[in-house]
């Protein structure tokens, strides 16, 4: 058997993948398991989600049930899929990613966020979760019981997450507006709902992507505004994109960068991702300015973001506002990586920490890693869910 992230760029080690359709059966297969990890939608770049044996939740019921201000469904269930769900009650999420192709379960345990400065992360929408453990118990947990703001962002390492419920609110309106050659100086971050801003690390900023709720005053930036639909990597056909110039549409086909019936860039890119402080953003600016021409080679295009802060354990966001620093790089492992040499060096004295699910070098840290560590240690005290990749990056974060 052989299996690769989405990416292409890892090949998973595990000898089964099992494919449970019940509970009961997922439990039975936990609980035999001398190491396991859930399989997602793969959209991760490094050997997190590795085990001798894997569990895809794929063919687990979605089951989706809203009850008043929340939805409940299947963990496995795709974020563009649960969009669909939504749609006939009238309900939205406070946010989505780039990719709608991602699975909630895996976008939740490492802490993937989509944009907005009032915004947190995806995981900050989570209102319960059920989880199986390594000897095959069910967990139910809510927000508010002891440890909860634990188990959300977990990274696979406290059980197999079987179900989600989420927050939800009425269904609104978006629209994208995208504005080329801003000035690095132009506060733009800060300028509607959601706002990404996409660059090569030259003279300006080569593209800002403006999406504004319905009851936002249309924004106006300095810059050229757009009158074709664009790619956030030039050269690229938007033909994978969601709409653009302005023009609204329901939340689900704005806030991603992407649309759900294409799958972009599969297999052809690496990413990475860091956060600093919001009000470190600046000096992290001015610092990536200085290494672009190094670095500039095996880009893509970076994205520029913000996030709110949050109380989840082992969020990025942890008790603080963030700035977040996005790499798509060109599939090469090796030159990646000394480019991340060169990132590292510009970011870490900054403060800044990685996204958990892309490619780092350095380990990193986290709020409450340590009182992590003890959880995990509680709920598998077997480790059937650790691994060589989480024992190494956990026990440095802690």
């Amino acid at each position: 058997m052989t299996l690769r992230n989405w990416a292409g760029n890892y090949e998973y080690a595990a000898g089964a993948v099992h494919r449970p359709r019940t509970l009961d059966e997922l439990r039975r297969v936990v609980a035999a398991a001398p190491q396991v990890r859930v399989l997602g939608s793969r959209h991760s770049f490094t050997g997190i989600g590795d085990a001798a044996e894997l569990v895809s939740m794929e063919d687990m019921p979605a089951d989706v049930t809203v009850d008043g201000a929340t939805v409940s469904f299947g963990a496995g269930l795709k974020y563009g899929d649960l969009a669909a769900a939504l749609q006939p009650a009238g309900l939205a999420l406070h946010n989505l990613a780039s990719l709608p192709h991602i699975s909630v379960g895996g976008a939740v345990a490492t802490a993937t966020h989509g944009s907005g400065e009032r915004n947190g992360n995806l995981a900050t929408a989570v209102a319960a979760l059920e989880l199986v453990t390594s000897s095959g118990d069910v967990v139910r947990a809510a927000r508010g019981d002891a440890d909860f703001d634990g188990l959300v962002v977990g990274l696979g390492a406290l059980g197999a997450v079987t179900r989600v419920t989420l927050d939800v609110e009425p269904a609104y309106e978006v629209a994208t507006r995208v504005f080329e050659h801003v000035p690095w100086d132009a506060p733009v971050l800060g300028a509607a709902y959601s706002v990404s801003a996409f660059t090569r690390w030259d003279e300006d900023i080569d593209m800002v992507w403006v999406k504004s709720r319905a009851d936002e005053p249309p924004p106006e930036l300095p810059g050229t505004p757009a009158t074709v639909e664009h790619h956030p990597i030039p050269g690229i056909s938007a033909e994978s994109c969601t709409p653009q110039l302005g023009v609204p549409g329901p939340w689900s086909a704005r806030l991603p960068h992407f649309r759900m019936e294409f799958t972009p860039s599969n297999g052809e890119e690496i990413q990475s991702e860091y956060f600093v402080e919001r009000s470190r953003g600046a000096e992290a600016l001015d610092a990536m300015r200085a290494i672009g021409p190094r670095i500039r080679p095996l880009l893509q295009v970076s994205e520029v973001r913000t996030i709110a802060a949050d109380r989840l354990w082992l969020s990025p966001q942890y008790e603080r506002d963030t700035l977040a620093v996005h790499f798509t790089w060109v599939r090469d492992q090796a030159g990646v990586e000394r480019a991340l040499r060169d990132v590292e060096e510009a970011l870490l004295p900054l403060g800044a920490v990685p996204h958990w699910g892309k490619l780092f070098l350095a380990p990193p840290r986290a709020g409450r890693a340590g009182d992590f560590i003890a959880l995990a240690q509680r709920l598998d005290p077997r480790g059937a869910f650790r691994n060589d990749w989480l024992e190494r990056n956990l026990q440095a974060a802690g």
